[in-house]
């Protein structure tokens, strides 16, 4: 069965870290970090409803003026997300330039920007260009738990890690899938059609029994249409499937508090994209520099007991290597190596 989203990392293992999750059967699309991409069409940026940073180190937030560019006269709302500080980062940037006429550009663009304390708190903060992406307070933020961002089908949540500085690790979860059986569709006389997701994002929502789907079908007779309650179509069309989990890692030190937020974040995820900067014979660099080693993230992933997992953000002095760090990760993931350095 097709999963809601499908994840892909912006530029490779060596590019800046960012991970660009496109959905299945929408025009939608979020984004994990913003560095360079370059390597992102316009129509993908234009995707974008969402955008979350871990930090704002340079190669995960430098992005930030290219996307506004793009969308910049052509899309109405983006929100991102990001740390301590970030509101004022995001305003620091919008200052940089001058904007004498944008405020008629059509359409106009509102920026959301929400910030995370590391106590849980948060707030809120909109730039518009009608006021010329003047900084307009928006009240608190309140997340539920770790819980960034969430709809019908899925939800963001984000806990911080140590980087020698806050930085938020992601994880994105798809709720519960439905599946349809197509034998009891045929038995009812119905198919397939955009009905379907209707049905299913009300499950979903936790929609009263009584709620009334419009149900619309074509077959050989023509065109079709009745009208059913979500109790009637619930029992005999659809089963309830897990969904699927996505970690998104970089920037931390290999310590035991940084091992055990992941493990309350992400233990059991199916695809774990994790950062493996440095070899282990390098692992007193790694250390100095607050980054991962590739036997170090396959140790994570093993702990985190991950279905599958991908290294990214190499560093450059293995251009021309990779495959001794992924050898490395994939070694330490699956266990045959000795546990190296201890978190």
């Amino acid at each position: 069965m097709r999963t809601l989203f499908e994840p892909r990392l912006v530029n490779g293992a060596f590019g800046d870290p960012g991970l660009y999750v496109d959905f299945h059967d929408e025009r939608r699309a979020l984004l994990f970090d913003l560095g360079d991409i370059t390597a992102l069409p316009p129509r993908k940026l234009m995707r974008l409803t969402h955008v979350f940073v871990s930090h704002a180190h340079m190669d995960h937030f430098a992005g930030f003026d290219q996307l506004l560019r793009v969308v910049l006269g052509r899309k109405e709302r983006l929100v991102l997300t990001g740390g301590p500080g970030f509101v004022e980062r995001v305003g620091h940037k919008l200052a940089g330039y001058e904007w004498n006429v944008v405020h008629r550009y059509e359409p106009p663009i509102v920026l959301e920007v929400r910030e995370l304390a590391e106590d849980g708190t948060g707030r809120r903060a909109t730039f518009s260009s009608r006021n010329r992406f003047e900084r307009e307070e928006a009240g608190a933020w309140n997340p539920a738990g770790d819980v960034l961002h969430e709809e019908a089908t899925f939800r963001v949540r984000g806990r911080f890690v140590d980087h020698e500085l806050p930085c938020l690790a992601f994880a994105l979860e798809e709720k519960a899938r439905m599946k349809v059986a197509k034998d009891r569709l045929e038995s009812l006389g119905l198919t397939t059609g955009p009905w379907l997701r209707t049905l299913k994002q009300a499950v979903l929502a936790g929609a009263p029994g009584d709620t009334p789907i419009a149900v619309r079908w074509r077959d050989r007779q023509g065109e079709h249409a009745q009208t059913r309650s979500v109790d009637e179509l619930r029992p005999v069309i659809l089963d309830v499937v897990e969904g699927q989990r996505v970690g998104y890692v970089t920037d931390l030190r290999f310590t035991e508090a940084n091992v055990r937020v992941l493990e309350e974040l992400l233990a059991g995820v199916d695809i774990l994209f994790i950062e493996s900067v440095f070899l282990d014979a390098d692992g007193d660099h790694a250390a100095r520099k607050n980054h991962l080693t590739a036997k170090q993230a396959g140790e994570i992933a093993r702990r985190l007991r991950a279905r599958f997992v991908t290294p990214f953000h190499f560093s450059p002095r293995y251009e021309g290597r990779p495959a001794a760090l992924v050898a490395e990760l994939e070694s330490a993931w699956s266990g045959a190596t000795p546990a190296g350095r201890n978190p």
